[in-house]
């Protein structure tokens, strides 16, 4: 029987509560599927930053490394300033275990409200690739007469060639396995490059070259687009049914993603990877720690557990990973009043329970 070792990050604010619900549907997909997992918790976050004055040691990306996957909750404390557990401990972890792919699904269930008109759960569904390591948010830039009328701040977009390659290698082979056409919804499987090559001209004159070389060369039979950044914004609002998968830089992909959690019904459903192909990985809801609920059993656990159901799938179990959808599906389409906090018509701890429920039927 295959077993796996899950590193558990509650984090801040409702992730503790989110991640309880996200565990309880992986053990019943164990259950169900005849695999083991192996649970451990780490308590980095806002309490242990102001108990200690540590985000993320050097010694503990080493303790994650013997971990199979990494399952997070939320990251943000009201009582810490913003920046430094993000940088901290996301981006530190990001960058220490290369995870140089953030991989976020953009779907509408049945039963969410979109706020597109007209737009349905056969429009929304498609999914966005993002370049996770490099770009702005590697910290390249710094200030010069800080604190004066003259101040100057700069930050630098920095991607080399490998870094731009091995981002697009993975997007195209996500293509060719679940584009439109594999998911039996479309001709071809269609991957796009969204950039900004009329004014980044160094940058995506790079993603554009690289994207069109390997394109021609590797993968023939994988359509390729180009969208600016400012009109994908557009189109996603739009005609998001003309999306199959989009590939970006990070900062980008940042934007983009937020819009499209959105059109899918907030962060309430929108979860998300941080992936090294060949490493470890690790998932999380993309909304944030939502403090304001904290403790009161009202918040949504469904993007947490989504993001359990891409765990599982990146670890081969596919099978488990499938049923996990059909159930969330089942919940929203059946159960839910809403997916905003409170107005569920369900505790946190029964919208779990309702998932874990049919994943073990």
């Amino acid at each position: 029987m295959k077993s796996y070792k899950i590193a558990v990050m509650p984090g801040d604010g409702t992730g503790p509560e989110v991640t309880v619900e996200a565990v309880k549907v992986v053990k019943a997909a164990a259950d169900k599927f005849g695999f083991k997992v192996e649970l451990a918790d780490f308590d980095f976050g806002g309490e242990r930053y102001m108990r200690t004055g540590e985000t993320l040691p050097d010694s503990g990306v080493e303790e994650l490394r013997a971990f199979d996957t990494i399952l997070l909750g939320a990251i943000g404390h009201p009582d810490v300033q913003p920046g430094i557990l993000e940088k901290g401990i996301l981006l530190k972890a990001r960058f220490a275990l290369d995870q140089y792919i953030n991989l976020r699904p953009v779907k509408l269930f049945p039963g969410v409200e979109c706020p597109l008109k007209g737009k349905g759960p056969d429009d929304i569904d498609y999914v966005v690739v993002r370049e996770n390591t490099g770009g702005i948010y590697t910290g390249t830039g710094g200030f010069s007469m800080k604190d004066t009328p003259h101040e100057v701040a700069t930050q630098s977009m920095v991607y080399n060639r490998y870094q731009v390659d091995r981002c697009l290698r993975y997007a195209f082979e996500y293509a060719a396995k679940h584009g439109k056409k594999a998911r039996g919804k479309g001709d071809t499987n269609t991957l796009a490059l969204c950039g900004k090559t009329n004014v980044l001209t160094y940058v995506y004159d790079l993603w554009w070259r690289a994207f069109n070389e390997m394109g021609e060369k590797d993968y023939p039979e994988i359509n390729r687009d180009y969208y600016h950044v400012d009109a994908t914004c557009m189109w996603m609002i739009k005609n998001p049914e003309w999306f199959d998968v989009l590939v970006t830089g990070n900062m980008f992909g940042d934007i983009i993603t937020d819009l499209g959690a959105i059109t899918q019904g907030g962060m309430g459903i929108a979860a998300g990877g941080n992936i090294n192909p060949e490493g470890l990985s690790m998932f999380e809801p993309i909304g944030g720690s939502a403090p304001k609920y904290t403790g009161k059993g009202v918040i949504n656990p469904l993007a947490a557990i989504c993001a359990a159901q891409m765990m599982l799938e990146s670890l081969g179990e596919d099978q488990a990973g499938q049923k996990i959808e059909q159930a969330v599906r089942t919940v929203t389409g059946t159960k839910l009043k809403s997916l905003a906090a409170g107005r569920m018509g369900y505790s946190t701890a029964e919208v779990g329970d309702l998932v874990a429920e049919l994943v073990a039927g």
